[in-house]
Formats: structure tokens, sequence, C-alpha cells
């Protein structure tokens, strides 16, 4: 898992670290010093922590007149032990939608698995976009976390599956990903 970067194809365009909105505003980082892994894998050094044990993420770009965000994720997304939803919503989330976003488009390629717990920072993530006319959605899920997911219905809070499955977007630019998920979205939930 080292040698997976964050999509970089857009940093000429955005830095969460340049960005006076982000969490992540004024890290450094390393390209050599390895220091954030999940369980005994080391991850690359330009994955942001939050706060969880087994998930990372990258603001990988921010439209603040649009009011959306694309975060990649990595590794494990674990409610069960880590309550990573909530610290999720808490550390990244909370700061994101102060500055005006309600839309998020949650790259989920490299998150290998998915422990429920409940489902109520779903809700309540759900409730305070829809409250701005967002939503949240997940591309490019893996077909077992996508059942977890389903289980405990977290598919009334977050659009996922579908069309949204299996979506080639580091070739485009962010407006163009976020343009098709939205289209997707407006018609209404896959699962």
């Amino acid at each position: 898992m080292h040698d997976i970067e964050p999509h970089f194809r857009w940093r000429d365009r955005y830095k969460s670290e340049n960005d006076p909105h982000s969490p992540f505003h004024g890290r450094a980082y390393s390209e050599f010093h390895f220091t954030n892994k999940v369980y005994n894998y080391l991850l690359h050094p330009q994955w942001d922590e939050f706060g969880s044990e087994t998930l990372y993420l990258k603001i990988i770009f921010a439209d603040y007149e649009e009011g959306y965000a694309i975060l990649e994720l990595i590794g494990e997304w674990n409610d069960a032990l880590h309550n990573d939803v909530a610290l999720l919503k808490r550390e990244v989330i909370d700061e994101l939608q102060a500055a005006g976003i309600q839309k998020y488009i949650l790259l989920m390629e490299n998150v290998l698995n998915f422990h429920s717990s409940d489902d109520s920072y779903y809700e309540e993530w759900a409730e305070e976009t829809r409250d701005d006319g967002g939503w949240v959605a997940m591309l490019n899920l893996h077909p077992h976390v996508a059942t977890e997911m389903q289980e405990i219905n977290i598919n009334h809070y977050v659009t996922f599956g579908g069309p949204l499955d299996d979506v080639n977007w580091r070739p485009q630019k962010p407006e163009r990903i976020y343009e098709a998920v939205e289209g997707v979205v407006s018609r209404g939930r896959i699962y």
C-alpha cells in the first residue's frame, strides 16, 4: 500500500494544505518518511490522517462556488471498532460544511473493508447536506463493501451503486466528475 499515492493530477488547481478552509491547511508532507499505516502496511506519506486507526483520506478537489468536494479514501472503514464515520464527520466534513461544501464525492476503490455500527452519523450527515440541497455519493465501491453498507441501510443516506460503481474518474477533470455524479444523484437513489 505504500506505493498507492492519492490522485495528484489536479494539484496544479487544488492542494488541501494550501486551502484555508481545509482541515489539513498548513500541513507539510514528506516524500520519504512513512509514518501512517493500516495494520502492518505502511501508507504513502501524502495521505492525510484524521484520527482513524485504519482509514485515511485526501481532499483532492474542493470548489466552494459550486459547493462540492472530492475526497479519495484508503484503508478499512471501521465504524464497529473505531467509529470512523464519526471521526470523518467531526474532523473533516464539519469544517468543509462550515465553508459552504454540501456535496461530497467519495472515491472508494481503495477502501478494502467496511465494518458497520449504527447509521446515526450517516443520517446526520445526510440531513445536514440535504438542508442545503446537497448529497453524499460514493464511487467505485467494492461489491462486498457495498453489501455491508446496504445491510445497515446506509443507502438511505448515501448514494452508491449502479452507474457509480465503475466510474473512470482519473482521466477526467473534477468539474466533469461532479456534473456526472450530480446527474446520477438527481435521478434518485441507486440502491
